[in-house]
């Protein structure tokens, strides 16, 4: 993807914050259990979120007593996780591109994103993310992914796709097995070793009007001409409701990436910086 579309493509959510902090869904808690343990997290650790969105996994992470900062390009986006975590005092919300941010002298135990890191320049992102650390710290990176379960409709709904909006990669989603981690990518950064991707799979059931809310925060279906996303939600609708129970199963695969900073006695960090 190229920059250009990166920064057109991520403003997108700011367009529909509030229907964003309705529809989407949370994290499993497993992931949060996975990412304290594997980054000896505890009450009290400074923890530095990119990308918070309206709070989806920042409440969880508060819960757990983390010291937070969070960066959020979007202003509405932003306005909305400050009012949800309010009662956190521990919590901060800055309105910025985590990219030109600056955390001063702050150093952190953790680096956290999730669905997030995507839309960053991936140099840009794990050099900034290595650079935030102490020398102990993780970065930790959680992406969820739609992948296929035990419901047909998600291949049956590809006609809808394709006769709306016909493209190469229009297709059902790829099995759980399919999706790739992002550990082989963190250690080529030359910022981090790997040190695991622990996946967790679940099932979320849907009516029509609930996804369709989903589908009105996607960025792909955001970019779309306004008559070409409405006729393709119109028909997406119009299938799901006419199925038994009007529902449909969605099947989510969540990985937590996490590595471990290189050390700055390593010299690798430091050549980075120079270079």
């Amino acid at each position: 993807m190229s920059a250009s579309d990166r920064n057109r493509l991520r403003a997108t959510f700011e367009e529909v914050a509030e229907l964003y902090d309705r529809a989407r869904p949370t994290y499993p808690a497993a992931v949060f259990d996975d990412l304290a343990e594997l980054g000896r997290l505890r009450p009290g650790s400074r923890v530095l979120e990119i990308g918070c969105g309206t709070g989806k996994a920042t409440v969880d992470l508060a819960r757990r007593g983390f010291r937070l900062v969070c960066v959020e390009l979007g202003p509405s986006l932003a306005d909305l996780a400050r009012a949800k975590l309010r009662p956190f005092p521990d919590v901060e919300v800055i309105t910025a591109a985590f990219e030109t941010w600056e955390p001063g002298a702050r150093r952190f135990d953790a680096v956290v994103a999730f669905s997030a890191f995507h839309w960053l320049d991936p140099e840009t992102g794990y050099r900034k993310a290595a650079e935030a650390l102490t020398p102990t710290g993780v970065l930790a990176i959680a992406s969820s992914e739609h992948v296929a379960g035990r419901d047909s409709f998600w291949a049956e709904v590809q006609e809808d796709y394709d006769a709306v909006d016909p493209r190469e990669d229009n297709r059902p989603p790829p099995a759980p097995e399919e999706v790739p981690d992002l550990l082989a990518e963190m250690e080529a950064s030359g910022c981090f070793r790997a040190l695991a991707a622990p996946r967790h799979v679940r099932e979320l059931v849907y009516t029509a009007e609930t996804y369709i809310d989903v589908l009105e925060t996607y960025s792909g279906h955001r970019a779309l001409d306004a008559a070409v996303r409405e006729e393709l939600h119109r028909r997406i609708r119009r299938r799901i409701a006419g199925r038994p129970g009007g529902r449909v199963v969605k099947t989510y695969l969540t990985i937590l990436n996490v590595g471990a900073v290189v050390p700055r006695a390593d010299g690798l960090r430091d050549a980075r910086r120079s270079g």
